[in-house]
């Protein structure tokens, strides 16, 4: 999984744009301009909470095209104490995705087209530092830190574990004689067996009992221990959002190539990868490792952003614009917040897409210090 996504020739992510309509998939910031906004007031309320911190450092995970940063800048453009405040740092693998997030970002001067990817450059939405990193521990410590963690988790190599007459077996790729990839069960128990599955500790037993298959994502546990690490002795918090479940996940990985759910065997590296989060998981991961931060959630994304004001949010945007714009925003709120249920207005027509708004979480661990953050308390 690793390999297909970021492999340095031929990952997916590597070389090209895959995100919004003309790309594999569509993320809430491709949606809608008020998935970053609403982002940017929990960072700014957080900022609150902390004190109002002179500097403080901003790190977005897997930014995609930077939507969701350009957007949250933009929004707080307004609020000078909070937007002097910040040092920008996006945690990025993809050199094509780095240049597109400086456009977007519009970190591009002049001198920038040979110069290396990563050196900070002030944006020119409201001249804060940007500067770019590989891994997050590359991000400088000593500073409150806030990290935005935004469909990153789903993209984390996971392993898949199969019930067999013979115990607990790890689903392996293998190679058939005809030289295609095929998934086949391991014949002996690998260390991951015996290792990672004691690491579903937090599961429920009679759960546990029940399934046929497990997965388990060792990346996503060391990930949430380096943040809460940091967040224990640097101060601020991190916003995880991704489709997943509040328990065990089963069966869950899938490709998807043009907006359209594939084989995941059938050419590797041309369709996107991606697993639930395993939100119980992050919880115990974290609460692990420190005793200075506090997890709250997981919430639906719909509630986490109403509760942020999107509704206020989208009837101010409604007041100002053509009704191509209108029709727009209504159609990218339902997205974000649908999950079922009749919006705030007479409500989608069968055209309307199936909304976000259910399917994804939003959690969030913090330095016990500054209390529950909105919208969890």
């Amino acid at each position: 999984m690793e390999e297909v996504l970021i492999n340095p020739k031929a990952g997916f992510y590597i070389n090209r744009d895959v995100f919004g309509a003309e790309g594999d998939f569509i993320t809430s910031p491709e949606v809608s301009q008020m998935f970053g906004e609403m982002v940017g007031v929990w960072v700014m309320c957080l900022w609150e909470q902390m004190g109002q911190p002179d500097r403080i450092n901003l790190v977005e995970l897997g930014p995609g095209r930077g939507t969701l940063m350009a957007d949250l800048l933009r929004g707080a453009s307004k609020f000078e104490k909070f937007t002097k405040s910040l040092n920008v740092h996006m945690v990025e693998v993809s050199p094509a995705l780095k240049k597109i997030q400086k456009i977007t970002l519009k970190c591009n001067n002049e001198d920038s087209a040979d110069t290396n990817l990563d050196e900070s450059i002030a944006t020119t939405l409201n001249g804060t530092p940007v500067s770019w990193h590989s891994t997050l521990d590359e991000v400088p410590t000593g500073l409150p830190t806030i990290i935005i963690a935004h469909e990153f988790f789903d993209a984390l190599p996971v392993h898949q574990f199969q019930k067999a007459s013979r115990g607990w077996c790890e689903k392996m790729i293998d190679v058939a004689e005809d030289s295609k990839f095929r998934v086949v069960l391991s014949p002996q128990p690998t260390p991951a067996t015996l290792y990672l599955l004691k690491r579903c500790k937090w599961a429920n037993t009679e759960d546990l009992t029940k399934l046929k298959h497990v997965e388990v994502c060792p990346k996503a546990m060391d990930l949430t221990q380096t943040i809460a690490k940091r967040i224990s002795s640097d101060g601020g918090g991190a916003l995880i959002i991704d489709y997943g479940l509040d328990g065990i996940v089963s069966d869950s990985l899938q490709a998807i190539r043009k907006h359209k759910f594939v084989d995941m065997l059938d050419d590797p590296g041309s369709a996107d990868l991606s697993a639930y989060v395993d939100f119980p998981a992050i919880r115990h991961s974290a609460e692990e490792v420190s005793e200075d931060v506090c997890v709250y959630g997981p919430i639906t994304q719909s509630r986490f952003l109403g509760n942020l004001g999107i509704n206020f949010r989208v009837e101010a945007l409604l007041q100002n614009c053509t009704e191509e714009q209108a029709e727009s925003l209504r159609t990218g709120y339902w997205r974000l917040v649908g999950d079922g249920e009749v919006p705030f207005w007479e409500g989608p027509d069968e055209q309307t897409p199936i909304g976000m708004g259910s399917r994804y979480l939003a959690m969030a661990i913090v330095n016990k210090k500054q209390g529950p953050p909105v919208p969890f308390q």
